[in-house]
């Protein structure tokens, strides 16, 4: 695309919010943008600031900084060519340059959250967590250096849209603006078929400079990566006005935008150029916090800030490489928090998904138990516990009075897997006796059965379903109502997972029974039913083994004949705390998906040789769902695999090069995260969510 460098940067604000865009200053996706806030965290996102485009006056020569790309193929104007320098740590910064003159930007979003936690801390009056959506806020500070005066002038851009939507513009739309000493407070209004529909409110500050209104469309903005992806690919944008700053050199403006209309106390603060250099600092000595870096990093915040080290539990934190405090920096960006439970969940991906159940107990042991952050380890494990209906843990959390959706067979045994392996880090006893009558509760649902026809075999002990129109296993994509990768019957890492989990059960019986000796003899005798139940699987389990292929069938199906793909669920079953093969057999395994299914960047969904592989992840959302799992690289995957090769070959070197995969998290993709997914074919092009959790979770877990 011309010679513009479209890599992407990603804020987040710990409420679903975020502001995204490309190091050359131009949006290429409708998810590019300045605020996109959580009205109801961490859903219901919206565009509401675009950007500012900043044009230079120096000598009566105005300069325009801005980079846009249009629907008739231009590039207009060409700011891009004066970027001189982009970095992404620890802010997002832009320097445009020219003869004798030099104008640098940065932003930085605050996180919400944690504000508000700590007003709450302070005891600054109880606030409700209700009122979360308008903490969201962005600060953008312009520097301009040269050897003379210059004028800057920065036009507003702004929607009020769903962040999946592009904007389309048309005189029934209209944006209302008020001005008040330099704060334009900010409404849409919609008087098309639902007369008077009004957008959500937010308002512009800044420190100095005159604002004039001059209220314009532009139009027919163009989006190459929705092009890319088959969607729409076109939008409009709307100007209420400008901002005319007059500056010498050396001088700073800073300006903010936050979701609502000011207060009159906010209307009063003392809005000043530090604000936002206070605000980075607030925010670096907030990650600082809670990885416990050290109070020589944070101790430029000055004596007045509320922060302690003093309940860290920072068991990984000390002689951190810079890359690996880079990808802390980013599992911090998946933690968010949900207003409908009041708790903690985890974003799947930036920038389109929501917090997904699968998903978030899966990169649990990568984002908060090896990073020392067990509180929310345990929040979390508390609100899907919570939420258990009919043995099953949503696959995906509820808006305000909306259930969840239970469409998902591994989300609870992964909710015991993820437990024991918080317990085993913990020692938390009494969170195991809080939770354990839900353990109870998904075994009594898997025993007797329960939605989508899951049950255990009575004969061989292993979990088999039978639903149509449904995928409940992490390979879930459909097109058209109909699963692409069906697998119904006995899936292999279903069923390893359901052996892991009686054995957990096995284990916590035993351990239940020490403790509270009331209830030993129940106990016990439990125990040794799982026990039972569990060596019944373990040998029902050696059904999923080929002898002449040397892996493990991927699914036993319906009428009892065998699936034979090579693929990584083989994997997934042997990388599960408790694993049922044996040491030739996993070793076998493991040569097999080395040689097929291994890439710099994680695991093949298929062997390349298998006829449905397909080895680009491209094109309209139909292709790329028929591609998503027949081939594509999945990075979450690497994590199973290096537990894997760590158990069967524990003195044999691990066959696998961090360096594409650190390569891409620091200098590729979105700068500072790691994608969902990556093509199968080389030279394994990232696709799919800019930034993943669970991508960045297992190489937190593993990377040494």
């Amino acid at each position: 695309m011309f010679d513009l460098d479209t890599r992407e940067w990603l804020l987040t604000n710990g409420l679903g919010g975020f502001a995204s865009g490309t190091v050359a200053d131009v949006h290429t996706r409708t998810y590019h943008g300045w605020l996109f806030a959580a009205t109801n965290p961490p859903s219901g996102r919206k565009l509401l600031l675009s950007h500012l485009e900043a044009s230079l006056e120096i000598s009566e020569k105005v300069i325009a900084l801005g980079t846009n790309l249009w629907g008739t193929g231009k590039i207009e104007p060409t700011g891009y060519k004066f970027l001189q320098q982009f970095d992404h740590n620890p802010v997002p910064k832009w320097v445009w340059s020219g003869d004798n003159w030099q104008l640098s930007r940065r932003l930085v979003m605050p996180n919400g959250s944690w504000e508000k936690q700590g007003s709450r801390e302070q005891g600054a009056g109880g606030e409700d967590f209700a009122q979360l959506s308008n903490s969201q806020r962005v600060l953008i500070e312009y520097r301009y250096e040269g050897k003379e005066k210059g004028i800057l002038r920065l036009r507003l851009f702004i929607g009020d849209r769903n962040f999946h939507h592009q904007q389309i513009g048309n005189e029934k739309i209209q944006f209302s603006q008020l001005l008040h000493q330099n704060i334009l407070c900010l409404q849409m209004n919609n008087w098309g078929k639902f007369c008077g529909n009004f957008g959500t409110p937010w308002h512009l500050r800044w420190t100095q400079g005159k604002y004039q209104v001059d209220e314009l469309w532009y139009w027919n903005y163009s989006l190459p990566e929705e092009t890319k992806r088959g969607l729409g690919d076109r939008q409009d944008l709307y100007s209420p006005g400008y901002l005319t700053v007059n500056l010498q050199p050396g001088d700073t403006v800073t300006l903010e935008a936050k979701v609502g209309f000011p207060d009159s106390q906010e209307s009063q603060e003392l809005f000043s150029p530090d604000s936002f250099t206070e605000a980075v600092v607030i925010e670096q000595a907030r990650i600082a916090q809670i990885f416990g870096w050290g109070d020589e990093e944070i101790g430029r915040r000055g004596e007045n800030s509320f922060l302690t080290l003093s309940s860290l539990l920072s068991p990984v934190t000390y002689h951190l490489s810079p890359i690996q405090k880079q990808l802390l920096k980013a599992s911090d960006q998946f933690i968010v928090y949900r207003d409908s439970i009041a708790g903690p969940t985890v974003i799947a991906g930036y920038h389109w998904f929501n917090d997904w159940g699968r998903d978030t107990l899966i990169a649990l042991p990568g984002l908060t138990l090896a990073t020392g952050r067990f509180e929310i380890a345990k929040g979390l494990l508390k609100t899907f516990g919570s939420y258990c209906r009919h043995g099953l843990i949503p696959n995906t959390f509820p808006d305000v009075e909306n259930e969840p959706f239970y469409n998902s067979i591994d989300a609870a045994l992964w909710w015991i897997e993820i437990l024991g392996l918080y317990l085993e880090t913990t020692q938390d006893w009494e969170f195991l006796l809080e939770q354990f009558p839900i353990v109870q509760q998904i075994h009594k649902a898997f025993i007797s059965g329960t939605r989508y026809n899951i049950q255990v075999d009575a004969i061989d002990g292993l979990v088999s379903w039978d639903a149509q129109g449904v995928a409940l296993t992490w390979m879930d994509a459909m097109v058209e109502g109909i699963p692409v990768t069906p697998r119904c019957g006995k899936a292999v890492e279903i069923n390893a997972l359901w052996y892991s989990a009686l054995c957990w059960l096995s284990k916590w019986s035993e351990h239940l029974s020490h403790e509270y000796i009331d209830h030993s003899s129940r106990l016990i005798s439990q125990k040794q039913r799982y026990q039972q139940q569990a060596e019944l699987v373990k040998i029902s389990l050696q059904k999923f083994w080929h002898p002449q292929l040397g892996y493990l069938y991927d699914l036993i199906d319906l009428d009892d004949s065998r699936n034979s793909q090579i693929r990584p669920n083989a994997i997934l079953a042997l990388s599960l705390y408790h694993c049922a093969f044996s040491q030739e057999q996993g070793q076998k395994v493991l040569d097999l998906a080395t040689y097929r299914l291994l890439t710099p960047y994680g695991l093949r969904s298929l062997d390349p040789s298998d006829p449905e592989y397909q080895g680009k992840c491209e094109g309209s959302p139909e292709q790329r769902d028929r591609s998503y799992h027949q081939g594509t690289v999945w990075t979450w995957l690497i994590g199973a695999y290096i537990r894997s090769w760590e158990r069967f070959y524990p003195e044999t070197p691990l066959p696998f090069d961090w360096k594409p995969l650190l390569d891409h998290f620091s200098s590729n993709g979105c700068l500072g995260s790691i994608s969902e997914i990556f093509d199968g074919d080389a030279p394994h092009s990232p696709r799919g969510a800019i930034a993943q959790a669970w991508s960045v979770a297992e190489v937190i877990r593993h990377y040494q």
